[in-house]
């Protein structure tokens, strides 16, 4: 079917303003009054608090106030688990966490109070390993037992009966870095706290505008409709703009003072108060018949939590099972740790658990492929699924394009002629992933999207969503199916900004669910004023509503062709007919997915599943180790694509930071302290190490999505780094299993091959 604005590749709509300065971030805004906030953090991984003096702080000039644990409501709360405070009241837990605050009348006056601020401790043993975290007389960081916030179990079908059938078994210790989102904007917030009503508002750049709100009026004692969140414009986010203790303090600081606060974090304190990649140190062990059929997969995870919890248990979660819906796998076992340890809390980054999981798998199939003695690509096509098919948890896949995925990248890169070849320091590498659109289980009563479509009196199209741009395009996709829905030009469509008081509450930016669910949605909204607007034209004009339609922003009759009404002329009628009201339609899209028996783990939690192979090539220096990323082919099965131009962006963003994960990226901790918290010593890729991407957008079709579509976003990371690794190890024959890549580890490694 040929769409007018659906599929169309179509520039940004609020690239303009992006390029031009228009756009006001969290750092542009500022109000009357506002002061300025700073965070004093602790030095000391583990350790008592004794004694906390601010006496000094206060009296410097220009200070207005100076907050510690007791200036809070010392409520315990978190996103699973309530280990979290606003400010830390007795202990520390990690080089970071919050001790105090001071709202000023700029930051040099905050930050001269800071260093004022006396505090007493007494030094506790840390641990910072969480396989040491998890010995008997560890260190202990909160309540868990063993230091263990959470195990996360599965097992189906009989993986012992099915090993003993294999023909090929492999085993290997995988291991992924601590990385960083590297955003361009810092994390960020303004505050704003009203006497009369005892209510808040906060102005913040964050992924989850709605979702916020539950965490936040449980730590601040209030009710959540005392808490007002309005999203600011983002400068890129990747996981990284969840919530943050950053934005509760600027409240509390904001109703201490009666005054605004707005506290932007520095690029060093980003690093060091957010919560990057959750390490993981995965154990798998496959067994495969001698046919390439994969009989069997076992896993073990200890995953790395930090000193509080923040999305660690999905994010386990993820890496445990998720990856299951890539293959026909009929038995698996899973077991997952994820621990406390005095660092830096962890939590989600573009990939959620499933990317981590990816490098292991990937990397496993293709040492699999090798003693097989057969091709790593025709490994992956015998046990690609076909939809529709049921995973081995129940996870119900109505569109697949993963063969077709392979075919394309394997077809387009030479791939064949390509591994046959003997290039000194040359190899080719292929990998697979899969991912969801959405996903139940983190807010057990709520999946889906919700969205208001209203036509104003001269006919231009306003669309209320609380779903998020965080610069991956979502405006503008969802923009054009309000377009198509509506047949209205582009430009006569606005997305009204995120606000918890005039836009649905909708999860946000997560689980590649904007497009699917937030698309969704708004389709149904669009659909819904369409039909009021056929409706009440066929009611003035006398005429069958089954010959009426829309085209360019004119209500047509099918069965007469010289009728052509404009439709600002039927929505001003509509107007003065009901009174002032405008054309409103309403759209809810609820999955009817369902979450995962907490016992068994069966259920399907999503209502569509991407899926995505990637050929990388690269050239080894053999006398260095260095790895140069020559070419990437990305195939991506995101079913009808909305904008091709945004798409291809999304996969092109996502390579990147998989040659940075593969390649340079790592935050270096040493005693608990992350010792490279700039972009100087953390070294993201330039221009020159990203290669030459070339994108496949394959197209099935899923029946759930708006006009076919499902999500992208994070699967155009997810299988870059593994297949780095296995070109990697095509040219060297060395097998890579801890990242980043080490040229040292090549040399070596070579030298024995």
């Amino acid at each position: 079917m040929t769409y007018r604005s659906v599929g169309q590749p179509t520039p940004f709509i609020d690239g303009w303003d992006k390029v031009t300065g228009q756009v006001k971030y969290i750092t542009d805004l500022t109000f009357p009054g506002m002061l300025y906030g700073k965070v004093l953090r602790s030095p000391l991984p583990h350790a008592r608090i004794l004694n906390i003096d601010t006496s000094a702080a206060k009296k410097v000039p220009g200070v207005k106030a100076v907050i510690t644990a007791k200036d809070t409501p010392g409520i315990r709360f978190g996103t699973t688990h309530d280990d979290w405070y606003i400010l830390a009241p007795d202990k520390v837990r990690f080089v970071g966490e919050e001790i105090a605050a001071v709202a000023a009348i700029d930051e040099e006056t905050a930050l001269e109070a800071l260093d004022l601020i006396k505090c007493d401790f007494e030094e506790l043993p840390a641990v910072f390993d969480p396989e040491e975290a998890m010995e008997p007389g560890a260190p202990k960081i909160n309540e868990a037992d063993r230091n263990i916030a959470h195990h996360f179990h599965v097992e189906r079908g009989d993986v012992n009966r099915a090993f003993g059938e294999s023909a090929v078994v492999y085993e290997n210790r995988f291991e992924t870095s601590q990385v960083y989102q590297a955003y361009l904007e810092p994390n960020a917030a303004i505050a704003e706290y009203d006497p009369n009503h005892g209510s808040f508002t906060l102005w913040l750049p964050i992924q989850i505008p709605s979702k916020c709100r539950i965490t936040y009026s449980k730590a601040l004692g209030i009710p959540m409709s005392h808490l007002r969140v309005i999203q600011a414009p983002m400068g890129g986010g990747f996981g990284g703009k969840m919530e943050n203790n950053l934005h509760l303090i600027a409240a509390v600081l904001a109703k201490a003072t009666g005054k605004p606060v707005k506290m932007v974090y520095s690029r060093e304190e980003d690093f060091i108060a957010t919560n990057p990649r959750v390490p993981m140190k995965i154990d798998i062990k496959i067994g495969v018949a001698s046919d390439g059929r994969i009989l069997a997969k076992e896993v073990r995870i200890i995953a790395s939590n930090g000193g509080r919890t923040c999305y660690g248990v999905p994010i386990l979660g993820t890496a445990c099972f998720r990856i299951d819906t890539l293959y026909r796998f009929e038995n698996v076992k899973a077991d997952g740790y994820l621990v406390y340890t005095n660092t830096v809390p962890t939590g989600c980054f573009r990939g959620f658990g499933n990317a981590q999981m990816t490098f292991a798998l990937e990397s496993a199939l293709d040492a699999v492929a090798e003693e097989l003695r057969m091709d790593p690509a025709e490994l992956r096509l015998r046990n690609a699924p076909e939809a529709p098919y049921v995973s081995v948890h129940g996870w119900e896949v109505n569109s697949c394009g993963l063969k077709e995925c392979i075919s394309k990248v394997v077809e387009a890169s030479g791939w064949r002629e390509k591994r046959a070849e003997k290039r000194t320091g040359y190899g080719i590498g292929i990998a697979c992933c899969d991912h969801v659109s959405g996903y139940r289980a983190f807010i057990p009563w709520f999946d889906g999207s919700a969205a208001l479509v209203r036509i104003t009196e001269d006919a231009k199209v306003k669309v209320y969503s609380g779903e998020v741009d965080l610069g991956q395009g979502l405006k503008t996709v969802l923009a054009q199916i309000a377009s198509e829905v509506l047949s209205v030009p582009l430009h006569d469509v606005t997305i009204e900004p995120v606000d918890s008081e005039t836009t649905p509450f909708n999860l946000g930016a997560f689980a590649s669910r904007s497009t699917m669910l937030g698309g969704k949605a708004v389709k149904m909204a669009a659909e819904d004023a369409r039909g009021k607007i056929i409706a009440f034209a066929s009611e003035i004009l006398q005429r069958p509503k089954d010959s009426l339609d829309l085209e360019n922003g004119f209500v047509v009759d099918r069965s007469d062709a010289s009728f052509r009404m404009p439709l600002q002329e039927l929505t001003r009628k509509y107007l003065c007919s009901h009174g002032g009201a405008s054309i409103i339609g309403e759209g809810c899209f609820d999955t009817e997915t369902v979450i995962p028996d907490p016992v068994t783990k069966y259920g399907n939690p999503s209502k569509a599943y991407p899926f995505a192979a990637q050929v990388a090539e690269v050239e080894v220096d053999m006398d260095t180790g260095q790895v140069k990323v020559l070419r990437v082919y990305a195939a991506h099965d995101l079913g009808k694509c909305i904008n091709p131009l945004g798409a291809t962006g999304q996969i092109e963003g996502g390579v990147a930071m998989g040659v940075g994960w593969a390649l340079t990226e790592n935050m270096i901790v040493q005693d608990g302290r992350i010792i490279n918290p700039n972009f100087l010593d953390y070294r993201v890729p330039g221009i020159k190490d990203v290669p030459k991407v070339e994108s496949f957008l394959v197209e099935t079709n899923e029946p759930f999505g708006p006009f076919g579509a499902k999500g992208l976003g994070e699967p155009a990371l997810n299988p870059t780094v593994p297949a780095i690794l296995n070109a990697i190890y095509h040219a060297t024959g060395v097998r890579i299993t801890r990242l980043p890549v080490d040229p040292e580890e090549i040399l070596n490694g070579s030298m024995k091959a």
